[in-house]
């Protein structure tokens, strides 16, 4: 199964591929990855022995290997509740053209996308209808979204995307069930030392701590939303690029450190640290729960093998920016 890995990021949909290709016998491979962000790709060269190319839209389709999936987050800010919700009107929200533009090209088998779930709403709805238009009508592909916990798929965060699966012919394709696997508990996730420099001012922990009676379980994460509303839960919400320093704290008490961050995602104790504590919140907020990723790409791959690929493959069109109106 050979694929390339758009918006790459620090490797989270890498890594679910290469757990699903080893759970199932078979061998994965990774063409090409992309990223704009130097941190991203820095951080995926340390981890994975190659350094993703640069801006997408700078690159032509000729430069990239055919290959039979698609894998790609493609950037959330504009749909996102932490962005201004301005979708296609924000040059980030073009960039699905980009992933359109190369699966028109390329004609994979499938591909995966992942984005926010206010991608759902956004514009009422119809900035999802118009990227699926693109997907199914203009480019032919069999394509189904849905929005996927990370809390239904083991791990302790609260963190909901949308996925978009397609697949360039007819396939047997159903979503992974989730609450089968209850969350990994607090307890395995939290480090027992942290250093000084994470924990909060004193005055930001008085403010939590006065509220601690209200709290049930052993350990929490606190959470402050916009509205300067706290709550604590025995699980964290969704770890966000660009939220303050005080978004998630402790039990109130103290920042979560890069190696907490990474496992909230699902990342092995393996992965590599290579980058600084604010560019490593910028990272994890970014990245794929990587548990998620990989039940919908085992569903992905099962279906693929009950598909019989065609001879011959077609070009159907080339995207440009009228599919913007």
């Amino acid at each position: 199964m050979q694929y390339i890995d758009l918006f790459c990021g620090i490797g989270g949909f890498r890594i679910a591929m290469e757990n699903v290709a080893t759970a199932r016998g078979v061998e994965a491979q990774c063409l090409f990855s992309s990223d704009i962000d130097t941190d991203a790709q820095l951080t995926y060269q340390a981890n994975f022995g190659e350094l993703p190319a640069g801006d997408i839209c700078k690159i032509s389709a000729d430069a990239i290997p055919n290959h039979d999936l698609l894998l790609g987050g493609f950037p959330c800010q504009p749909f996102s509740i932490i962005g201004s919700r301005l979708g296609f009107e924000d040059t980030r929200g073009t960039l699905f053209f980009e992933i359109a533009r190369l699966i028109d090209a390329k004609r994979p088998r499938a591909f995966l996308l992942e984005n926010v779930k206010q991608l759902v709403g956004h514009d009422s709805g119809r900035t999802l209808q118009r990227i699926l238009q693109v997907l199914q009508v203009r480019l032919g592909y069999q394509t189904c979204y849905k929005v996927l916990n990370a809390l239904d798929f083991g791990l302790p965060q609260k963190r909901e995307r949308v996925f978009i699966a397609g697949f360039r012919e007819a396939t047997p394709f159903t979503w992974p069930r989730g609450g089968t696997i209850p969350p990994r508990p607090l307890e395995e996730i939290l480090e027992p030392e942290v250093p000084e420099s994470y924990w909060a001012t004193e005055t930001i922990r008085a403010n939590r701590l006065a509220q601690r009676d209200k709290v049930k379980t052993h350990r929490t994460i606190w959470h402050e939303n916009k509205g300067g509303h706290i709550s604590a839960y025995p699980y964290s919400c969704a770890l966000r690029a660009g939220a303050s320093y005080n978004y998630l704290l402790v039990d109130g008490e103290r920042r979560l450190t890069p190696r907490e961050m990474l496992r909230l995602q699902g990342f092995p104790e393996s992965f590599k640290i290579i980058r600084n504590y604010s560019a490593m919140r910028k990272l994890t907020g970014n990245s794929v729960a990587i548990p998620v990723v990989q039940a919908v790409l085992t569903k992905v791959l099962e279906a693929l093998d009950e598909t019989e690929p065609p001879m011959i493959q077609t070009n159907f069109l080339t995207i440009g920016n009228k599919f913007l109106s």
